[in-house]
């Protein structure tokens, strides 16, 4: 098997999906926009050959890369980035090379834009909320007579909480419209609801061979525009609800054959139209692995190897070469940044954490807007025991926070 891997550099940690597709015996051939050199030692070892690009934005260049290697090893079996930026160029060159395995062009619309996801979310029977194209300021106040303040504006097609703008009243609606946009942009209703993706690798049949879940419950939009510490955990067990709703997602999005993560609200009220307290929303998909160090965390967190989970999807279409039964733990991700000044400093958190402790890193400045400067990532037993390691992580000093 011919298996292309672009961008196996980026993340730092993908190498381990390049790692785990060698010990399966692929060929495992990649490109990317790094020169030989600068890649690490041991995505090397899993590559049997490297093909740098000066731009992987330039798909002429890319495809000149998918010419010499078909020349020169055969058909291309698979081609993937498990990387949110390049889906749309992963497709083009899938559908180009005829790769049948994985997405195709018809299939980026409902996984890109988020007004496309909403028709597959409904047609999985998950409540979405109410929304309206982004057009003239008339318009915008009709939408908004109907759902009431705050709204929720964002790129139809983005990622993440880029250029995603909370309006509150009219003055921040008319200062919205007043600034120049160059993309579609879509306006929803307010939803009052803590973030849980579920989480996992789907078969050739939408059915997930592997799923677990994250907690997001801070918006990563509070966190940007307020300059404040990421934190977010993956769970111990996925309630039972969250996988009913999962499932049939997947099903609907016709997600065959790779990761997946997709999002939703838990309501924290009762929503009219929604549901209860507690019941799910949709939100958005993500047709990749969760962002930042979450592979790693899913890992630790279910004492499993999503990397080679993955490999075995691609290669058996099941698992074969992974524990799916060991211990569960939450895996908590607490984020500091450099501009504020904290009470614990980095020993006495890893004094106090050492034992459970699984990364502590600087965060890559690409990352940094949303995830902080400096990352922890430890293991815990309890909810109670979760949230006291956030809490001494994130705790500012006493005259920071009074600046604050």
């Amino acid at each position: 098997m011919n298996f292309v891997f672009v961008s196996p550099q980026f993340p730092k940690t993908y190498w381990n999906f390049c790692d785990r597709l060698k010990h399966n015996g692929v060929n495992v051939l990649g490109i990317g926009d790094s020169g030989y050199d600068e890649i690490p030692d041991e995505l090397k070892e899993c590559l049997t050959e490297y093909y740098r690009v000066d731009s992987m934005a330039d798909y002429d260049a890319m495809v000149r890369a998918m010419g010499y290697f078909t020349f020169k090893y055969g058909k291309i079996d698979w081609l993937e980035s498990n990387n949110e930026f390049w889906l749309e160029q992963d497709a083009a060159l899938r559908t180009d090379f005829n790769i049948t395995t994985g997405a195709q062009n018809d299939f980026i619309d409902r996984i890109k834009y988020k007004s496309k996801m909403k028709e597959s979310y409904i047609a999985a029977g998950v409540p979405v909320a109410r929304y309206h194209i982004v057009s003239t300021l008339a318009e915008a106040r009709a939408f908004i007579k109907e759902v009431g303040y705050p709204v929720i504006v964002k790129p139809d097609n983005g990622c993440g909480a880029e250029a995603t703008y909370k309006l509150r009243n009219f003055t921040e609606l008319k200062e919205f419209y007043a600034e120049p946009h160059n993309v579609r942009y879509i306006m929803e209703e307010y939803i009052n609801g803590t973030i849980v993706s579920f989480d996992g690798v789907a078969d050739s049949h939408c059915v997930p061979l592997f799923y677990t879940s994250n907690v997001f419950p801070t918006p990563l939009l509070d966190i940007v525009s307020q300059n404040g510490d990421l934190s977010y955990w993956t769970q111990k067990s996925v309630p039972a609800a969250l996988k009913d709703v999962g499932f049939r997602t997947i099903k609907a999005f016709g997600a065959k054959s790779r990761f997946f993560h997709c999002e939703f609200f838990q309501l924290n009220e009762d929503k009219p139209g929604l549901g209860k307290k507690g019941d799910y929303v949709a939100l958005e998909v993500n047709m990749r692995p969760a962002g930042g160090y979450t592979p790693d965390m899913i890992n630790y967190a279910n004492s499993v190897d999503c990397y080679q989970i993955w490999a075995d999807m691609v290669c058996y279409d099941e698992v074969r070469n992974a524990e799916l039964d060991g211990p569960k733990y939450f895996c908590v991700y607490a984020g500091r940044r450099d501009c504020h000044t904290y009470k614990h400093s980095h020993e006495e958190i890893l004094a106090r954490y050492g034992r459970q402790m699984k990364m502590c890193d600087r965060v890559p400045d690409v990352l940094s807007l949303d995830m902080g400067n400096q990352m922890y990532v430890a293991t815990l037993d309890t909810a109670t025991e979760r949230d006291a390691f956030v809490r001494y992580v994130q705790e500012q000093a006493p005259a920071q926070a009074a600046k604050d």
